[in-house]
């Protein structure tokens, strides 16, 4: 468990399982305050904490240069 909140912590697993593509979109997404599908179950303080976290996730392939955009 990533967070403390179950439901930001699904999402997560779910976005991370569906790779480095989506994830990257999701966070445009999410930035430019779109609504999807995905997260739309989601406050808009939970959907900051998941961008967030999506930031770090993909901040850890950027630096190993394990993940294609």
């Amino acid at each position: 468990m990533i967070t403390n909140d179950k439901q930001i912590d699904s999402c997560l697993e779910n976005l991370c399982q569906q790779g480095c593509r989506t994830v990257n979109q999701v966070i445009q997404l999410i930035e430019q305050e779109e609504v999807i599908d995905t997260i739309k179950h989601l406050s808009a303080a939970q959907r900051m904490i998941l961008l967030q976290e999506l930031k770090n996730i993909m901040a850890v392939y950027a630096e190993t240069q394990s993940c294609q955009i």
